[in-house]
């Protein structure tokens, strides 16, 4: 089996492990719905930190960036199921329950669902697709599965209309502050100006007036600036921090910083 499986392509995921991994990812164009089957799972963001246990489900803003802890607890393993709300069903929805929002959704990015029999049942309805891959869920059936996820998600918190049914834009928002607080997330330049409200050309025109240099450049001397004082100040290793730091290996990561300071960080002496 592969891992994540797809249950339904682009749409439904299950995935498992037996030990803890960690994982930076950006949350683009869809609301997500996570159901945690064992284990536990942690997203941390910007604003928010959340954790959940087998048995617990989260919604999950489109349009984020954020760090995602699977851990596996009492030898049990760890088993989620990932759906992705996609917008042109939504948009569906909205019309057919005659649904408008004339307002953008300000509330949390990620909310805790609280539990009923109808949702976990639900899940469980998608495992036996799991357990017996040769028998393929077909498009229609997998997406008449997601529709229901939706209308269960209304049924139990009706303000979530709010949140599935805002098609928007993202906000313009604070450029600086956005990016000294996102900086180690390793996504295109045109991922971060999205997630920042602006067109890639609006972004870099921007990006320059503040930062006087090019995004790529800006994030590169971030990142190895970030380096540096894990390694002189706390006394990290190398191979621990690059991955959170948004290098894509190890050995770029020591070019980088060779390069910049004219020592592998290996070498690095305080």
């Amino acid at each position: 089996m592969t891992n994540p499986t797809e249950i339904l392509p682009g749409v439904i995921f299950f995935s498992y492990y037996s030990a803890m991994r960690k994982e930076k990812v950006a949350f683009m164009e869809d609301n997500t719905l996570i159901f945690q089957v064992l284990g536990r799972f942690t997203l941390e963001t910007a604003s928010q930190k959340i954790s959940m246990d087998g048995g617990e489900t989260l919604l999950v803003r489109k349009n984020q960036l954020g760090q995602i802890t699977k851990t596996p607890l009492d030898g049990e393993g760890y088993q989620t199921i990932v759906i992705r709300l996609k917008e042109d069903l939504l948009r569906k929805i909205a019309l057919e329950e005659q649904i408008e929002i004339g307002h953008k959704y300000t509330g949390p990015s990620s909310l805790l669902i609280p539990g009923n029999d109808f949702l976990h049942a639900f899940f469980q309805s998608l495992l036996p697709y799991v357990r017996h891959p040769e028998k393929k869920i077909t498009t229609e059936v997998g997406m008449l599965k997601v529709k229901e996820a939706v209308y269960l998600l209304l049924d139990i918190m009706p303000g979530l209309r709010e949140l599935l049914f805002d098609f928007s834009d993202p906000y313009k928002m604070d450029l600086e502050k956005f990016m000294v607080s996102n900086f180690h997330y390793n996504i295109p330049v045109e991922q971060f100006a999205r997630l920042a409200g602006r067109s890639l050309a609006g972004f870099k025109r921007d990006f320059q007036k503040i930062f006087e240099m090019a995004p790529r450049q800006w994030l590169l001397e971030r990142r190895l600036a970030e380096a540096r004082y894990l390694i002189e100040k706390k006394n990290k290793k190398p191979s621990a921090i690059y991955l959170d730091l948004g290098f894509e290996s190890l050995s770029h990561f020591s070019h980088s910083f060779k390069k910049k300071f004219g020592k592998a960080p290996t070498e690095w002496v305080v």
